[in-house]
């Protein structure tokens, strides 16, 4: 009876390989990143809730190194709402996050609440600051790993391993916060995650590190929307972000262009990751469609270091639901009632 090794290895290779990466990338609970930030701007920094519409509801999908059996999906959820009292000043906002990496059998949710106050410092420029509390869960299975013990002498699998296998599931509070500083053309968004760095009780790792952000941009208008009820807008907005977690940092550069309906956009990212891994560069390619209150949007990164390129890049799709109204803000701001609008992308 022939051997089974040959067809059986590479089997094992691509699941190996992808659950060491998968742990790789996880050991220092790094956090998911969104090739679309204004689309995912709850996740970004609280002081976005209620900062673009009077209400919206987002929905996220993002498919990271798709070339390999267990790539990382990440689905998140989000909604918020202006609260239609004397000066809006306050916001709420909801965010559900999950991540997944289907070979590893690694899972993490996140369900947070959010809270904004918004404030005028001078008839242009505005400020928000918001508060972020989430509960989180996260796990590993090993449903899909093969230890030596399974392995007969012809290849096959051979029941249960004797592993001893005891990594319950963590469950974890986390808190944030930040501040966006804007006008109706400039904004700078300052903020903070795992301000309490909780514990996860893995073994190789005890906290959650602390996530600082900062990001920026300015719009250029060649034309821009009416206070009332127009709509048509042509635009150009170059922005700058960079974010540090536990040690591991990327920077990014950028430049989106509108011409409404449309939006088009391209980020240029530096990734320094841990573990001696050599610097990653990806670009973004982001595109957008808006129709009344539905945005649509989808980005591809493009991975232009070996490494980064041999993984497949990443796949992230966006859907929104907002509302602004047009002629009430028209009304708020001849009362002097309302802040600037924030010149974010949409995508």
């Amino acid at each position: 009876m022939p051997r089974r090794f040959p067809s059986f290895f590479p089997r094992l290779r691509s699941v190996l390989a992808a659950g060491l990466l998968g742990l790789a990338l996880r050991a220092h609970g790094q956090d998911v990143y969104f090739s679309q930030p204004f689309a995912t701007r709850l996740h970004t920094n609280p002081a976005f809730t209620g900062l673009v519409d009077d209400y919206s509801a987002t929905f996220s999908f993002r498919n990271q190194l798709p070339t390999l059996a267990g790539s990382f999906v990440s689905l998140q959820a989000a909604g918020d709402v202006r609260l239609n009292q004397k000066g809006q000043h306050h916001a709420l906002g909801l965010l559900i996050n999950q991540d997944r990496a289907g070979v590893v059998g690694y899972t993490r949710f996140e369900i947070g609440g959010l809270y904004a106050y918004h404030t005028r410092l001078t008839e242009k420029l505005a400020l928000s600051g918001g508060l972020r509390a989430s509960y989180g869960r996260q796990r590993v299975g090993y449903d899909n790993f093969v230890f030596g013990d399974q392995i007969r002498e012809d290849g096959s699998l051979a029941g249960p391993s004797a592993e001893s296998l005891d990594f319950p599931p963590v469950n974890y509070l986390s808190l944030g916060t930040g501040a966006v500083l804007y006008t109706d053309q400039f904004w700078l968004s300052l903020a903070g995650q795992h301000l309490n760095q909780p514990g996860l009780g893995f073994r190789q790792q005890s906290t959650l590190p602390l996530l600082l952000s900062v990001s920026g941009g300015y719009k250029f208008f060649a034309v821009k929307p009416g206070p009332g009820i127009a709509t048509r807008e042509v635009s150009y907005t170059p922005v700058a972000a960079y974010t540090r977690q536990g040690g591991s940092q990327r920077t990014e550069a950028g430049l989106y262009v509108t011409m409404s309906p449309v939006t088009l956009g391209a980020v240029y990212r530096n990734i320094a990751p841990l573990g001696g891994v050599e610097m990653q560069h990806v670009l973004a390619v982001v595109a957008g469609v808006q129709a009344g209150g539905l945005r649509l949007g989808y980005s591809y990164d493009v991975g232009l270091s070996r490494l980064s390129a041999d993984l497949g890049g990443a796949h992230e799709l966006t859907l929104a639901l907002r509302a602004f109204d047009r002629l009430e803000n028209a009304h708020r701001r001849l009362k002097r009632r309302v802040y600037p609008a924030a010149p974010c992308p949409a995508f």
